[in-house]
């Protein structure tokens, strides 16, 4: 193990989060004779000089000399067939490489329809920068075609403090590019997310800079805990009895997670985002909370109750909680997070230590206090195991438990393949079927939860990680954000596996469980093949059980984009009910507080 010294001196004083130091960026492309080029130009040296590989977008006239400056550089520029799409890529494209992104649109439609999928990489944690265009001063009020101004759109939330960008701008003159491009540097190094957006004006696109004006230099050192609280936590475990609860945040510092699990003894429940935090064969390991999780965890914390529960970058939102007060600790959480805001939110009216650090040297401070131990030995049969049996040649429609198995068996167990779950039916059955023994590998977006995401954003963790990416998705969401043939045109080896029920079966169980009709949520059935192979795709199609591993061979093998179109049975009870109580207990039903049907 490093020592909290070392560990400083490989982040650059930053944090565990992924970065890249400032020092340690590429090495700018060397300077021409002339200091001087357009705005676009210098800007698409300063997104190089950040880390930053892959932009992705779609073009317009407002923004075209920024798409052709973004084509002229080092950036590999990925024209998507939509905004929203393009920014679920880029999200999910720094997850896959841990490297900056960049979304591009133009005004307008362009810009409306990037802000969903740039709301889930603020969510998400991602680091992305929006660069969009706006209407030339002169011709503000004049109704120009796609108009972006105050007459049209609100400012203040697109380009101010607003909760959507962690810092926004509108370039009004070259001359303010230098402090701009400060901002985002301090944006780039900073601990956690960072999603901004840089709007810029057709005229000051085109407009002069100096490229010597851009001098960037310093660094964003990450919050630690004081030493005499690190004292009084490790005094604390140490004397009572406590468990682990890891977030996403806690990614980057799994090693040390795991560590402290095996010096201490303590059990360890993952946020549906944290699979793999800890090998999920663990024996330490209890399972899953929140969405699709496993009763193994209430189990726990009902019947051995800790007296102290250790929260490590997790908000402990609904997705993650329910905010079910049966996983609260004897005594109180002790809340560790770069954000200072997230300890206590959730659960507002309950004891919470609020430490506010870098998850990473948090724990390198706090192993010191622990003596190492012998590393426990993974475990060979899960303490969630609910198997349903096996496949059986005669069962049609697919079971979603027997394609989890299919997958874990082909995609999961036999390859380093990146695997992402769509928000709904499928997040919940991979969320609660899935095991994964690394960090990183499984990417779910449970807080935002936007359908589509993953149908698109797998085509960014294809293109920028360079290996396969497979999303377990939704037909609703296939056919409501997908980008097959964005990835046919670039070769990304992205695989979408559809569970294809014939319509939104999460939003039918929903209805069921509260009471409430739901006959509208069928949609006319999808050959997802033939939709596929029409954009330039492969695919196969399955409809009983036996031939599921086949079918997932296939597609790993294939070179290029692949669709498996799973018929499956939307009678199988979904993992989601939970979430189903949960809005029971807020008053969304027709069966509590006098809306019996």
């Amino acid at each position: 193990m490093q020592n909290l010294a070392q560990r400083r001196a490989a982040l650059g004083g930053l944090s565990a989060e992924p970065h890249t130091p400032l020092a340690d960026l590429p090495t700018p492309t060397p300077e021409p004779q002339s200091p001087e080029a357009s705005v676009v130009t210098v800007v698409a040296e300063q997104l190089t000089q950040w880390g930053v590989e892959e932009a992705f977008g779609v073009s317009g006239g407002a923004i075209a000399l920024l798409f052709d400056a973004i084509a002229d550089s080092q950036i590999q520029l990925r024209h998507f067939r939509h905004e929203t799409g393009a920014a679920f890529a880029a999200c999910e494209a720094y997850f896959a490489a841990r490297k900056p992104t960049v979304v591009f649109a133009t005004t307008g439609p362009g810009l409306l329809n990037a802000l969903t999928g740039i709301t889930a990489a603020k969510w998400e944690g991602a680091k992305v920068v929006l660069i969009s265009g706006h209407t030339n001063s002169p011709q503000r009020g004049r109704w120009a075609s796609q108009e972006t101004s105050s007459y049209t759109m609100p400012q203040d939330a697109l380009y101010g403090q607003s909760a959507m960008f962690d810092y926004a701008v509108r370039l009004e003159s070259a001359s303010e590019l230098p402090e701009v491009s400060r901002r985002l540097a301090c944006g780039m190094q900073r601990p956690g997310g960072f999603v901004a957006h840089i709007c810029l004006p057709m005229s000051v696109q085109s407009a002069r800079v100096d490229r010597r004006s851009l001098k960037t230099t310093g660094r964003v050192a990450a919050p630690a805990a004081a030493p005499e609280d690190i004292t009084e936590i490790a005094s604390l475990l140490q004397r009572e009895g406590f468990a682990i609860w890891a977030g996403f945040g806690a990614t980057e510092a799994a090693p040390a997670v795991r560590e402290l699990a095996e010096r201490s003894g303590a059990m360890v429940i993952c946020s549906p985002r944290a699979k793999g935090i800890v090998p999920e064969r663990h024996p330490q390991y209890l399972g899953v909370s929140g969405l699709g999780g496993h009763e193994a965890v209430n189990d726990f914390m009902v019947q051995k109750k800790p007296r102290y529960t250790l929260v490590l970058g997790t908000r402990l939102g609904e997705a993650t909680s329910f905010w079910d007060r049966d996983l609260l600790p004897e005594e109180a959480f002790i809340h560790v997070d770069v954000d200072p805001t997230v300890p206590g939110a959730s659960f507002p009216d309950f004891p919470t230590w609020g430490v506010q650090a870098e998850i990473g040297l948090f724990l390198e401070q706090l192993l010191e206090h622990f003596p190492e131990r012998r590393r426990s030995e993974i475990g060979k049969v899960l303490p969630f195991d609910e198997s349903v049996g096996t496949h059986t040649a005669s069962r049609t429609p697919v079971r979603p438990q027997m394609l989890m198995q299919a997958i874990q068996r082909q995609i999961i167990d036999r390859s380093d393949a990146i695997v992402l779950a769509e928000c709904g039916n499928s997040f919940a059955w991979c969320n609660h079927y899935l095991r994964f023994d690394d960090p990183g590998r499984y990417r779910v977006s449970t807080l935002f939860g936007s359908m589509g995401h993953t149908a698109a954003g797998v085509v960014g963790a294809a293109l920028a990680a360079s290996k396969k990416s497979v999303a377990v998705v939704g037909d609703g969401s296939m056919l409501m954000n997908s980008e097959v043939s964005t990835a046919a045109q670039y070769g990304a080896d992205a695989i979408w596996i559809v569970l294809n029920d014939a319509g939104y079966g999460m939003c039918r169980d929903g209805h069921r469980a509260l009471g409430l009709a739901g006959e509208e949520l069928d949609v006319p059935a999808v050959d997802f093949v033939e939709w596929a192979r029409s954009m330039g795709a492969d695919g196969v199609r399955v409809e009983s059980e036996d031939t599921l591993d086949i079918a997932l061979q296939d597609a790993m093998r294939a070179e290029g984009p692949f669709l498996v179109d799973v018929r499956i049975d939307p009678n199988e009870a979904s993992p989601l009910l939970k979430r189903f109580d949960s809005l029971i207990k807020q008053g969304n039903s027709k069966n509590v507080a006098g809306w019996e049907r």
